[in-house]
């Protein structure tokens, strides 16, 4: 089974290319639902204070691959050759992914800036975006805390996410086809 993984900040694209396997019959496992259903479970709201506190609670007291160990069993019921991680934050998720699945996992890099990103939240309609300015740059400062910069370096492949999304699309469909 090829593992190909999603790894940017938010807003980069992650959620699109993610959109782009499923159009493809491709398995996707979102980390950030994994959170979202542990916020859930705890009965707190979907806001973006919630979710990023449960997932830094869940780091803190499980381990910084605490979400990535939470995947592992969604991963392996798939039925497919190739399944897509959307959402890794750490180096650590990367090494137990790595760990896990060997030369078979490849970690994707989407980038945007900052400018833009923050163009694209305004657009969308997630109950966890961020509606200012600031709020972008907390919710950035707190995943880099979890080491997302960090992670995004390691990427076998990077993309700039910064023209039209047809563009971007046609971009991921290419990576499909070659890894």
């Amino acid at each position: 089974m090829k593992i190909i993984a999603f790894v940017g900040m938010p807003a980069s694209g992650k959620s699109e290319a993610s959109a782009v396997a499923r159009s493809l019959n491709i398995p996707v496992v979102s980390m950030g639902d994994v959170v979202r259903e542990e916020t859930a479970r705890q009965g707190l709201s979907p806001m973006d204070e919630n979710i990023g506190g449960v997932g830094t609670k869940l780091r803190r007291e499980e381990g910084m691959d605490a979400i990535a160990r939470r995947c592992i069993p969604r991963i392996r019921q798939q039925n497919s050759p190739v399944v897509v991680i959307d959402g890794i934050r750490n180096i650590d998720e990367i090494n137990h992914f790595k760990q896990q699945f060997g030369n078979d996992f490849k970690l994707i890099a989407i980038q945007a800036p900052f400018e833009l990103r923050f163009e694209r939240v305004k657009k969308r309609s997630r109950s966890d975006d961020m509606s200012s300015i600031d709020e972008l740059k907390k919710r950035d400062k707190r995943e880099n805390g979890w080491g997302l910069d960090k992670a995004i370096e390691k990427a076998d492949i990077t993309l700039e996410n910064i023209d039209s999304l047809e563009k971007f699309q046609n971009e991921i469909k290419k990576i499909f086809n070659i890894l």
